[in-house]
């Protein structure tokens, strides 16, 4: 509902060229028209500029006084912002508007915002900056924040967004102002934009019609030639115009080009061109909203028809807005000459001052609006922080990493980590954050620098350093001159890479990436500034996944949509986008908040998906309650029982469906160990179903547990040093005889068994399970999954034994355990079995990061396919997610809600959950619930049992009120739901 009432007040906006159906719009356009002398006509169709800056500092300028003067003489129509401070602005502006007989149109070049003209209030990010995000509302609410703005300053019109393609790199006055080189997507942002600004009441401009991005020209200095095809024109640059012409944008600008297909008169620019302007634009593409001109000032068309003829062209061209026009008084009278050689006609100068006027009185400029000065400076500025933030964050595009292991790097990990700086000589807030976060020591190159100094450099990093991060700064905006770069500085940047291991973020323009193509693991910032800075350094330490793409082409190892973002499966997207309520989705905080301030955990990762998109993806509290390290989406979790769908289960059905086991035959005919024991004749099936007769499991710990006297360990199980008889891991320090292993199989193999057909959750049940899929394999059980599914995948977090991969700073913790091994368990596994089998279980021992789970969910949602790989027949996943049994709710392998769950009292494992949902849950405080009737993935990560195990998790619900949360929150869902 919303997003309905947004599109609709836009729309409302749109259709201000259709006022004249409004009684009282035309009355007051009627009532002021005839008040005009025909000279007053005229110049409501002119924009002056306004500076209350530096005189001296800007050329072709129009001040306070020769504003007034143009307003009390001439009656111009608006005015255009340029340099100043806010509040004295907004007092001229006050004073302007009463002295003018006619409301002024006001009017800004404020494509980053306010902040791109006036001082004190901060600019917003470009628009390649824009163009690189993935969530269009973010457009939309960028859009929304700048006419905000605008609107809090008394403008009426914005002269923003760019939809121009920018499809030349060389570009040296569109490139960075440009969504980037894909049509559709600059068309869609373009068209968000707009609908952000005029939601709030500010019109839009398009421009630079008919399209500026494929010039190498500055039109500022001279006139660029396009020698395009009409059909080139209408399949490329034409296309953003004609969908934001359809979107109703208010405004649209005409650049000054020569485009010799559209009209090839010699130096006629496309503002001056009857053909562009009047055919093209008002016939061929039907626009009937407002017209501006590009800046007449600009050499593009001064150096061709200088003084007042430039303004008169314009308007025989068909334009209705003169932006700049520099020489007033003769723009007047070439215009009332060329009316009466008939060049121009009354009819259509009426016709122009109307549709202006109409504007003045849709954007409520009847009522000649004052601007309250009181706090507006705050006002103008009080929404960038966040929107720098989010875009920053979202925007940020990971290119290349081939240094898995090294980045993401958490903070405290015990590297040496040393920052490059080039472009700059003093810290900056990446440095600042790397020496805090890393204790990193930092070096500085200037762009001067020689050549002596750079090798010197390099020789002193040189094999000091596990790390190196390379931050490109001081980079010019645009092409020339190599955005600033000196050969001594791209060839440092590269001998660097080479010679060690080097994470490089690009801060500027992405363009200049081309320079450093082929390092190792590069990541685009496109802006240089603390708030980019500060999110590369999140970015580094792994606090967030990046999910930015290229939205241009800068090389060719990187052209346009390149972007690893770590979600190259699930793409992030906004909950509105998927059928959620975004407020009451943010109720989980509350849940999770509070679990962790009632001491039930220290901390967790929340992730939901929706038909293949992460809609939340959240961290909270630490690793311990003690707040020593932030949990992150990245955080590695001790998986527990979930070790049973995601590891074992998965690979029971690969060889199912490889026709190399069969679930209905005895278990013996794989592990002949039991052959001759009451278990050899237990069928596969029943294992999975855990109806086998199996012990619920078996505590190996004890019967050496008298070995264990506090931190002393006797020598007959465990000794504190791997050595070749004691190899098997089971803490840190703590080494078991590795014959042992087979005597706790044995154990298993004599057990008492139970009546068959009785269901007993079991771990036997897939310690056999993991056994069956080694002997089948000839792998062992953690070979396999790795081998078979997380390396396909490109999966960097799950696994067994993570301490062999990643440093603790990445995994969470689970308990201070007393009995067994006397010390905090971090980086080993949880459960005591499995610790003793070495970390290689089938019902224990994987750890993984809520992200790498949710892949494998989704493989399972798409029925055993997911991004063109197949490990699965769709007959497969059906088969072993549905219910199985008719004694127990259990799926094979997976855990389903109880077949009562409509009137159980304590729905499991939630109440509105479809019935043909499936996962399992860990005893740590994990689980995956996969739905898929509403293609949906819920996974809750906590190490709840630290520090001793409590159960106020359990007792609190915690993971079903998240997972009813998230039902609740979904609009569209099940007649179930709430």
């Amino acid at each position: 509902m919303k997003h309905f009432c947004q599109s609709l007040i836009c729309m409302l906006f749109f259709v201000y060229s259709h006022a004249q159906t409004t009684p009282n719009a035309r009355k007051w356009v009627d009532s002021v028209y005839k008040t005009l002398s025909p000279e007053q006509r005229i110049a409501q169709l002119m924009v002056v500029r306004l500076s209350s800056g530096n005189a001296a500092k800007t050329q072709a300028t129009f001040y306070t006084k020769e504003v007034e003067a143009a307003i009390q003489q001439y009656n111009i129509g608006g005015i255009c912002l340029f340099q100043g401070g806010p509040v004295k602005q907004a007092n001229i502006l006050n004073y302007l508007q009463s002295i003018a007989k006619t409301p002024l149109l006001i009017c800004i070049d404020g494509e980053t915002g306010v902040g791109m003209r006036l001082d004190s209030v901060d600019a917003l990010p470009r628009q390649m900056m824009l163009g690189a995000i993935q969530n269009p509302q973010l457009i939309f609410d960028y859009g929304r924040v700048v006419g905000e703005q605008c609107k809090r300053m008394g403008i009426q019109v914005n002269y923003a967004p760019v939809v121009d393609i920018n499809n030349n790199p060389a570009n040296p006055v569109i490139n960075d102002r440009s969504f980037g080189e894909n049509k559709y997507i600059v068309a869609k942002y373009g068209i968000q934009y707009v609908r952000g600004m005029q939601s709030v009441g500010v019109m839009g401009c398009a421009k630079h019609f008919p399209g500026h991005g494929d010039v190498s020209v500055d039109s500022h200095l001279d006139l660029p030639v396009i020698p395009k095809s009409r059909q080139q024109l209408d399949s490329l640059e034409l296309y953003p115009f004609r969908e934001i012409f359809k979107a109703g944008v208010g405004s649209v600008m005409v650049a000054h080009l020569y485009i010799p297909a559209i009209d090839n008169t010699a130096n006629r620019a496309t503002s001056l061109s009857y053909k562009n302007v009047t055919t093209l634009l008002r016939k061929d593409l039907k626009y009937t909203g407002l017209t501006f001109t590009d800046a007449l000032e600009m050499k593009g068309v001064s150096k061709f028809f200088p003084d007042g003829e430039a303004s008169v062209q314009s308007l025989i061209a068909g334009n209705d807005m003169l932006c700049l026009p520099g020489d007033i008084p003769g723009a007047i009278s070439k215009t009332l000459e060329a009316i009466k050689k008939r060049k121009l006609k009354w009819k259509d100068i009426e016709a122009r001052v109307k549709r202006v006027l109409y504007a003045k009185y849709e954007y409520g400029l009847s009522d000649r609006p004052f601007i309250q000065t009181a706090g507006l400076t705050a006002d103008l500025n009080k929404d960038i922080h966040r929107t720098w933030q989010q875009v920053a964050q979202e925007s940020i595009t990971l290119l290349r990493n081939d240094q898995p292991l090294l980045f993401p790097l958490m903070p405290m990990a015990k590297k040496k980590v040393a920052y490059v700086a080039t472009g700059i000589s003093q810290d900056n807030s990446l440095a600042e954050r790397l020496r805090k976060d890393y204790n990193a020591h930092v070096f500085y190159l200037e762009f001067n620098q020689s050549k002596e100094k750079a090798d010197a450099l390099l020789a002193l990093l040189r094999n000091r350093y596990d790390l190196v991060v390379l931050g490109m700064h001081g980079l010019s905006r645009f092409p020339g001159n190599n955005f600033g770069l000196t050969p001594v500085v791209t060839d440092f940047m590269q001998q660097l890479d080479q010679q060690q291991p080097t994470v490089t973020f690009v801060f500027g323009n992405p363009y200049a990436i081309k320079q450093v193509c082929s390092n190792k693991t590069i990541i685009a910032c496109y802006e240089d500034n603390p708030y980019t800075q500060e999110a590369a350094a999140d970015l580094l330490n792994g606090q967030f996944v990046p999910s930015g793409k290229l939205p241009v082409t800068v090389c060719d190892a990187f052209p346009y949509g390149s972007g690893l973002s770590g979600n190259r499966f699930l793409p992030n997207a906004t909950p509105a986008s998927m059928g959620f309520q975004e407020d009451s989705l943010e109720k989980i905080n509350a849940i999770v908040e509070n679990a962790i301030q009632e001491k039930a955990i220290p901390g967790a990762v929340v992730l939901v998906a929706k038909d293949g998109k992460i809609i939340f993806e959240k961290a909270y509290g630490h690793f311990t309650y003690e707040g020593k390290n932030n949990v992150y989406p990245q955080t590695i979790y001790d998986l527990a029982s979930v070790t049973k769908v995601m590891a074992t289960t998965l690979s029971v059905m690969k060889l199912y469906d490889e026709g190399k086991l069969d679930l209905k035959k005895p278990i013996g005919q794989y592990l002949s160990w039991l052959k001759g024991s009451d278990k050899e004749n237990i069928l596969v099936e029943d294992l999975l179903l855990h109806q086998a007769g199996l012990k619920s499991f078996i505590p190996f710990y004890k019967e050496v547990s008298d070995s264990m006297k506090g931190n002393t360990v006797s020598g007959a199980y465990f000794t504190n040093r791997v050595d070749s008889s004691f190899s098997v891991r089971v803490a840190n320090n703590l080494f078991m005889r590795k014959d042992w292993v087979d005597s706790m199989y044995r154990r298993i193999a004599t057990s008492s068994l139970g009546e068959p057909n009785k269901y007993v959750y079991s771990d036997n049940d897939f310690i056999l399970l993991g056994k069956i899929v080694e002997s089948i394999s000839q792998l062992s059980l953690d070979q396999y999954v790795k081998k078979t599914f997380y390396s396909p995948l490109q999966l960097q977090s799950i696994g067994f034994q993570p301490r062999k991969r990643f440093d603790l700073d990445r995994i969470a913790p689970t308990e201070d355990e007393k009995i067994f091994r006397a010390q905090l368990i971090w980086g080993d596994v949880h459960d005591p079995g499995a610790a003793m089998f070495g970390g290689v279980a089938g019902h224990a021992g994987l750890f993984s990061n809520a992200y790498d789970l949710a892949v494998l969910a989704q493989l399972l949602l798409n029925q055993g396919t997911i991004d063109g790989q197949s490990f699965f027949k769709p007959e497969t996943v059906a088969k072993f997610t549905a219910y199985n049994s008719a004694i127990s709710r259990r799926g094979l392998g997976f855990d389903k809600p109880e077949k009562d769950n409509v009137t159980r009292k304590e729905p499991y494992p939630a109440k509105y959950v479809s019935d043909q949902t499936y996962g399992h849950t860990g005893f740590t405080g994990t689980c995956v619930w996969i739905d898929p009737v509403h293609q949906l993935t819920y996974i809750f990560l906590s190490n709840r049992v630290h520090p001793s195990g409590s159960n106020k998790f359990l007792q609190m619900n915690v993971r079903p009120r998240v997972h009813d949360q998230i039902y609740r929150s979904f609009q569209n869902g099940s007649k179930s739901n709430p």
